[in-house]
């Protein structure tokens, strides 16, 4: 019975630490058999889309940073579609049509969702790419230009630019270290990226071929650009990652919000997961082996920890292994604690915090789970407060 036991517990504690430390090395390796590619200015027609829901605070800046591009405007149009907006954000668009002729807004009574807004601009877009982005992304002068020349491959049906997280100015918290996390996800999607199967776009800077579009169901709460990147790469088209290609977003002001960020997050991912079940045994075995160690297992993790702990108490005294282990947790758990506490405190230490950030995630994903077990995810969105 022991021998079973130790084997479960050696099984999950490799799970945890193969999908957060031995699969970024995997993927790396595998990248190097990928020469990255130069790709070509592209002179595709782009349709750049934003559901925005009470973005007053900052539409008129996203509709002017778009306005700096650097980029052909015949050639492109900016279909903005306004949820059910309740301040000043119908106002200012309908100000900033007049400005710029390229500009298309919609204006919706009713909430209706993100989903349900992104297929109706779908709908009624009429260039060949769709480049997608929040109310609350910066890009840099020449992102557009950078991502849209992805597409020069025919073989390519995505890409993704980079985001960079930046502090609130006037952030309560920011001993927050989503953005730490943030650069070491930042390292795995350009690598996947390189091997043409980047798992998940980022939602504020990404694009795809209209003709690869598929509806997102607006019945039920899906994460949109996982949604649509899965998509793409069930037509077995390469989705890839252009660095260069830079977006900017500020991170959820203090904890409470960027929990409840993560708890919705984990939720609609797990609902998309089960859209696209049959990508984990796909005859692209590359984009299956990414599957499941980028995502699946570390959406598992705060699973394999609860019984990580709980086989570790029965295995206590078996050997010094395991009681070193029990002590390595306890101290772990101990350090993410104090760094939830000098959070809450406003106090910047980096190592606390991380430990700190890691449980937050995983209660999240826990959490999410649940909420998604149980039904209890609205399709109707609520902004992250800005």
């Amino acid at each position: 019975m022991n021998s079973i036991i130790e084997l479960a517990f050696y099984t999950l504690f490799f799970l945890v630490i193969y999908t957060y430390l031995i699969y970024p090395v995997v993927i790396k390796t595998i990248s190097l058999f990928y020469p990255e590619k130069l790709y070509k200015s592209s002179h595709h027609t782009i349709s750049i889309l934003i559901s925005a829901y009470n973005e007053e605070k900052v539409i008129e800046e996203r509709i002017r940073n778009i306005a700096e591009q650097n980029i052909d405007f015949s050639m492109v149009e900016v279909l903005v579609g306004s949820d059910g907006s309740t301040d000043k954000t119908n106002d200012l668009l309908l100000e900033l049509q007049k400005e710029y002729k390229w500009l298309k807004v919609f204006i919706y009574d009713i909430q209706g969702g993100k989903a349900k807004v992104i297929n109706d601009l779908v709908n009624v877009a009429q260039n060949e790419i769709l480049l997608f982005t929040d109310a609350n992304t910066v890009f840099e002068r020449d992102a557009v230009k950078q991502l849209v020349g992805g597409f020069a491959d025919d073989s390519i049906g995505g890409v993704s630019g980079r985001l960079i997280l930046e502090d609130q100015s006037d952030s309560s918290q920011k001993g927050i270290k989503e953005r730490n996390y943030w650069e070491y996800e930042t390292y795995v999607k350009n690598l996947e990226g390189k091997c043409g199967i980047l798992i998940g776009a980022n939602g504020g800077i990404y694009a795809v071929r209209k003709e690869l579009y598929r509806q997102i169901p607006f019945d039920k709460a899906i994460t949109d650009d996982f949604f649509i990147t899965l998509s793409v790469l069930s037509k077995n088209k390469k989705f890839i990652y252009k660095y260069n290609a830079v977006g900017k977003e500020k991170v959820a002001p203090d904890l409470k919000s960027e929990f409840k960020r993560k708890i919705r997050f984990a939720s609609t991912n797990f609902q998309t997961l089960s859209i696209f079940k049959k990508l984990l045994f796909s005859n692209n075995i590359l984009l299956s082996f990414a599957f499941w160690s980028h995502k699946v297992i570390r959406w598992f993790v705060p699973i394999f920890l609860i019984l990580i702990i709980s086989l570790n108490i029965i295995l206590l005294h078996k050997s010094n292994l395991f009681d070193i282990l029990f002590i390595v947790q306890m101290i772990f758990y101990s350090l993410a604690l104090l760094g939830f506490i000098f959070t809450i405190l406003n106090v910047r230490l980096k190592l606390f915090s991380l430990f700190s950030y890691f449980i937050l995630t995983n209660v999240a994903l826990f959490l999410g789970l649940f909420k998604y077990l149980r039904g209890k995810h609205s399709a109707v969105w609520e902004s992250t407060p800005r």
